[in-house]
């Protein structure tokens, strides 16, 4: 965590907390996660009494940042987040982070160049990545990033190193619905 927030603050972000207990407004309807949405769904999330539930994501800090702030800004944010899972490979509580930056004429290739500013600091190394049209609600255009990743494995009854696509974040431009959630004009 430590090594995460050090590196988006050398890039000038600034760390901001949010609620891991959460209403619905902040968690899903302000990031265009509607009623109808299979992640409301009562096997994906820990409702709580009163309308309130455990935070599925970190994106929720994104709202409360921009009604507090003004652009510009570059925000990061990390910390634990709550799935109903049962299955053994996943755990109902893991960290998740995120940045987000709002200015005037930032681009996609902007966003790519953080993130692959960031990979390399985070493994120390220069690593070829890729990203893949995705979809997430909150984000417009939205993708995966990918990063080329040494294995080792059997190929042919010989154990042998081979690079393969490793999935290792979501990301996208924030939605402009989301911006307007936030306070903010999009434009």
């Amino acid at each position: 965590i430590e090594e995460i927030e050090e590196i988006f603050t050398s890039m000038g972000f600034e760390v901001e907390d949010g609620p891991e207990i959460e209403d619905e407004y902040h968690n899903f309807e302000a990031l265009n996660i509607l009623a109808h949405h299979p992640a409301r769904d009562m096997h994906d999330t820990f409702y709580l009494p009163q309308n309130r539930l455990l935070r599925t994501h970190t994106s929720p800090v994104q709202i409360r940042a921009m009604r507090q702030r003004q652009p510009p800004m570059a925000v990061m944010s990390i910390g634990k987040v709550y799935r109903v899972d049962s299955d053994t490979t996943h755990s109902p509580m893991f960290h998740q982070f995120e940045a987000f930056m709002v200015n005037t004429d930032i681009t996609f290739g902007d966003l790519k160049g953080t993130l692959d500013h960031f990979i390399e600091a985070l493994f120390q190394r220069q690593i070829e990545s890729r990203l893949r049209p995705s979809y997430f609600p909150f984000t417009e255009p939205s993708a995966e990033m990918d990063i080329k990743w040494a294995i080792r494995k059997e190929v042919d009854g010989v154990m042998t190193t081979v690079e393969e696509w490793l999935e290792v974040l979501g990301a996208g431009m924030i939605h402009p619905q989301v911006m307007r959630n936030g306070g903010l004009d999009p434009e």
